[in-house]
């Protein structure tokens, strides 16, 4: 089975980003969340089987939070490459 990888860049309402984290917990698409310096507070690594649960797990979990102003989601296709 193949599956998606996506990261999601979200921007919070200011001081949010725990609250946010939180409410994220035990969401099982959801891999990996860092807390960033810039123009976004957060980035969320996910894999998830089909597109469609993608987009599912995004407007369904992460951008109807209180918190949440806005996302952007970028997909990967094919082998990361590593620098060994």
């Amino acid at each position: 089975m193949v599956t998606m990888k996506a990261f999601v860049l979200l921007n919070s309402e200011l001081g949010q980003e725990s609250k946010i984290i939180e409410a994220l917990e035990g969401v099982e698409e959801i891999t990996k969340i860092y807390s960033l310096y810039g123009i976004y507070d957060l980035i969320i690594e996910m894999e998830a089987d089909t597109m469609d649960r993608v987009k599912e797990v995004v407007f369904n979990k992460v951008r109807r939070l209180d918190n949440v102003k806005s996302t952007i989601t970028l997909l990967t296709y094919g082998d990361p490459v590593t620098n060994e």
